[in-house]
């Protein structure tokens, strides 16, 4: 497995690997959910690249940037047991060379929602720097967990509107045994947070039940997950959503497939997660 911490590293690589490269884009400190998207990339790409980039620009000033939990020779190690080709590790200055006053946004309704609302200028960050990622590494696919669902929805669009000659693969939520969905940022939860932070995952089941017996009505669903969040001391909602999967607009009634998400802190830790509701 090769290492490029450069641009010009890493197009040097690319134009050594003939056939379809899977790219992986990551913020690094990988769990179970992120080799699993090497995996995927890994049974439909000649090869795989990864990446391991802190973005600042998705990060907002009460954001956790700084402490963003880092272990690049783990990370590595894992992604070469993975068979991934090329890591690409580039710094805040190679990425954002010269004062790099250049953005890539998405604007209107799927951005003004969700985390666009709870964190000005986050998902601004996010296409930005996918696609620099897209630019540099030149991939036919490229691979992105469900559990950063409005991010899926947001990149796909950037990508329909400009065109990109690359196809968004979406993979599964990974989560551990107990349900609580993977997240780098789960490791700055005491234990007893963690114990709490099993009320995101208790709140969807709780909508999958619900709306499994029959209930559709959009604002009841919001209410029962806002009940079993109430009932965690530790846990402070930022939102509580049944929207529409592509819209991202809430829905007074599901008529056909909704996306249950929800934001919430736990203790000082932010963490997401989210369900499908079929239609």
């Amino acid at each position: 497995m090769r290492v490029a911490t450069t641009v010009a590293d890493m197009r040097e690589h690319r134009r050594g690997m003939p056939g379809d490269v899977g790219l992986v884009p990551t913020m690094g400190y990988l769990h179970e959910g992120h080799l699993s998207l090497a995996r995927a990339a890994r049974t439909a790409n000649a090869h795989v690249v990864a990446s391991i980039f802190v973005n600042p620009t998705q990060f907002g000033p009460n954001d956790d940037f700084e402490r963003y939990p880092r272990d690049a020779e783990r990370d590595l190690s894992l992604l070469e047991r993975e068979g991934v080709d090329v890591v690409f590790m580039p710094s805040v200055e190679e990425m954002y060379a010269g004062g790099a006053s250049t953005f890539v946004e998405v604007t209107g309704p799927v951005t003004e929602v969700l985390e666009g609302a709870a964190r000005p200028g986050h998902l601004r960050g996010v296409t930005t720097v996918v696609a620099k990622l897209f630019q540099i590494i030149e991939p036919a696919r490229a691979y992105f967990g469900q559990k950063d669902a409005q991010q899926l929805v947001v990149v796909r669009k950037m990508v329909r509107d400009l065109r990109m000659p690359v196809e968004i693969a979406g993979c599964p939520i990974v989560r551990e045994p107990d349900g609580l969905a993977m997240s780098s940022r789960n490791a700055y939860l005491s234990t007893e947070e963690r114990q709490a932070a099993l009320s995101l995952s208790k709140a969807l089941r709780r909508a999958e039940e619900l709306y499994d017996a029959g209930e559709h009505d959009g604002e009841r669903l919001r209410a029962a997950m806002r009940d079993v969040l109430g009932a965690e001391p530790l846990a402070r909602v930022d939102y509580v959503s049944v929207a529409g999967p592509e819209s991202l607009q809430e829905l007074a009634r599901i008529e056909t497939t909704a996306l249950a998400s929800l934001a919430v802190h736990i203790g000082a830790t932010r963490l997401i997660d989210n369900t499908v509701l079929p239609g």
